[in-house]
């Protein structure tokens, strides 16, 4: 009898299996939601009409072909071949760049706590759309002041919002009601308590859509990547039937090609690209790298970029219809009701739906639409930091139960350091986390160093020889151009004209952040930038050997027993016929057989 209690107890000990994918179609949906996200719908059309319309859609494209697409490819085919996480993974492939990996997983866990704050202020509209009369329409409520304007009844224009201290219906219940706006981040006041729940509840969904990994969140995105195309199109044909969306549509699309000479509107374009890819932090690696080895990942990245994009510009058709219609109503050029981020979600749009007939419906299609976006993207994160963190210790990690506990205190890590943003003077901090900590500058910069070490140390004619062996597909050489040249010119030159072009931080364009708050802005900024050379430091100067010789081996992809046969085949390829031999047969490896490997890995790893 005790044999079997001991026998059972270490069966459930035994280290599990990492798991894969049950099909394709789950990596799909869950690239898919992870890429097309809140910055689509709310972002990307805003800096479309802000920025010339359709002429901004060339320094869009170039961005794509030069970065986007290229780093898509390159990180999913990376996660796919090592089959480790956004930190192991550099260890297989250039161990010097691990600080790449750490710095990623930071800035995803500032991200973790910022986004879930979006989801929570949804779902709080979420509910209040069920109400017979949509709180936000009128100026009959006991948080409305006395400078309420109510376009329902058209007792005022945004004309004359302008020129007195007036405020919109949509605008008093953002700020009275749900936030109860502070003056400031120095007065942060008491917490939100119905913000409070809808953040706990977000929380709650999120665990439970990730805490058995893959199993469960390939079944997840079947609904959450799929259903905002629903609400998506029914919007997008609601928009369009209404009166004024032609205007709208026009205004979203039509070119101004002289702002192209406005560095302003590339760099604009640039951010867009690296934030709604979701390159550089480590997400594509791992969720392919729960792909089989031979999945076709050259044609999958190929077509997901295309739904990335081609949502982008569908949403914006929805989006700037319903602002057409909102402008006609109230008579005023659309460029007086245009806004982007949460200022679109949450009083433009809201807004706007409360002059349709049926509003409370399409209020609710939107916000439900908003939620399972942003789901999709918030659970990924976490699943990105989960499997990066437990592939860092798998003996210890991988084992029942250990995971959902690692999970619940990632949770509550992040859910109590966020305590403060559901303050009255949360959304001061808020701003400032998202301005500072998940700011594009640090993409921009883990990018360069990701090209730079798989383009020129681990090398790009390698990459190529990787792709085609795991697909059978040679990818083209224009890839290999960019991951040479064209990604990490075009990624440094953005992240210099970040710093240069670098504003400090303003809330509403009327208060000014205290100096401390700019400060520990840039703390949290440089956090995940200086782990890169932090990293490669410590690396350097804790190995063994002459500091050339250390060097060398942090440049070379790791020779691993435990490496399957299809992985080691393209390291090998770097022996020549002897060193081969010696190398396949363990018992006889030699100093001369590995001196020789080291020494092709360290002087030609370009590969060009």
């Amino acid at each position: 009898m005790l044999s079997k209690i001991f026998a059972s107890q270490e069966k459930s000990e035994e280290v599990e299996d990492r798991g894969h994918w049950a099909n394709k179609v789950e990596f799909l949906l869950a690239v898919a939601g992870n890429v097309v996200g809140l910055g689509n719908v709310w972002r990307f059309p805003y800096l479309c009409y802000k920025n010339g319309g359709g002429a901004f859609l060339v320094p869009y494209l170039v961005f794509v072909v030069t970065c986007g697409v290229p780093l898509f490819l390159l990180e999913t085919a990376i996660g796919q071949y090592t089959q480790e996480g956004g930190i192991t993974c550099w260890r297989r492939l250039c161990p010097l760049a691990e600080g790449i990996g750490y710095g990623g997983q930071l800035i995803l866990f500032y991200s973790c706590m910022t986004y879930i704050i979006i989801l929570s202020w949804a779902l709080f509209y979420l509910v209040f759309s069920f109400s017979s009369q949509l709180p936000w329409a009128s100026c009959s409520n006991h948080w409305n002041t006395e400078n309420c304007v109510d376009f329902q009844t058209r007792n005022g224009t945004l004309e004359e919002l302008k020129h007195t201290n007036s405020s919109s219906a949509a605008t008093e219940f953002w700020e009275r009601r749900v936030l109860h706006l502070s003056g400031g981040m120095e007065e942060v006041g008491s917490i939100r308590w119905e913000v409070l729940l809808c953040l706990i509840s977000m929380w709650v969904i999120c665990y439970f859509c990730i805490w058995k990994g893959v199993k469960s969140t390939g079944k997840v995105v079947y609904f959450t990547a799929t259903f905002p195309y629903v609400m998506l199109v029914a919007l997008l044909i609601r928009g369009l039937s209404l009166p004024g969306a032609l205007q709208g549509v026009l205004f979203y699309l039509l070119p101004e090609p002289s702002r192209l000479a406005d560095p302003q509107v590339w760099m604009e374009a640039g951010a867009q690209i690296f934030f709604s890819y979701s390159v550089g932090v480590g997400s594509l690696i791992v969720l392919g790298s729960y792909n089989p080895h031979n999945n076709n990942c050259y044609r999958d990245c190929l077509w997901l970029s295309l739904l990335n994009s081609g949502t982008s510009v569908v949403a914006g058709l929805a989006v700037f219809s319903v602002l057409g219609f909102m402008a006609r109503e109230q008579d005023v050029p659309i460029t007086e009701v245009a806004e982007s981020g949460p200022g679109l979600a949450f009083i433009a749009y809201p807004q706007a739906v409360a002059l349709m007939p049926l509003p409370q419906l399409w209020s609710i299609c939107f916000f439900v639409m908003l939620i399972l976006l942003g789901l999709d993207t918030q659970f990924v994160a976490m699943e990105v930091v989960m499997t990066s963190i437990i592939d860092l210790f798998p003996a210890v990690m991988r084992r029942a139960g250990r995971r959902e506990r690692l999970l619940l205190l990632f949770c509550l890590t992040c859910f109590v350091s966020q305590l403060v943003m559901v303050t009255e003077g949360g959304l001061y901090i808020f701003q400032m986390l998202d301005y500072y900590a998940c700011n594009g500058a640090c993409i921009l910069f883990l990018c360069v160093f990701e090209t730079l070490a798989l383009g020129w140390i681990f090398g790009a004619e390698r990459l190529c020889a990787i792709i085609e062996d795991m697909t059978g597909v040679r990818a083209n050489r224009f890839f290999k151009l960019c991951w040479l040249y064209l990604t990490p010119l075009v990624s440094l030159g953005s992240f210099i004209c970040s710093l240069v072009e670098y504003q400090p931080l303003t809330f509403n364009h009327w208060y000014v952040y205290p100096a401390w708050a700019h400060v520990l802005g840039w703390v949290m900024a440089l956090s995940s930038i200086l782990l890169v050379p932090g990293r490669a430091l410590y690396l350097l100067s804790t190995g063994t050997g002459t500091l050339r010789q250390r060097l060398r081996g942090l440049c070379c992809p790791e020779q691993s027993a435990s490496l399957p046969s299809h992985r080691k085949e393209p390291m090998l390829e770097l022996l020549d016929g002897e060193g081969l031999e010696r190398f396949a047969a363990p018992e006889t490896v030699d100093e001369r057989a590995l001196q020789q490997l080291d020494t092709r890995c360290g002087s030609g790893s370009s590969d060009d």
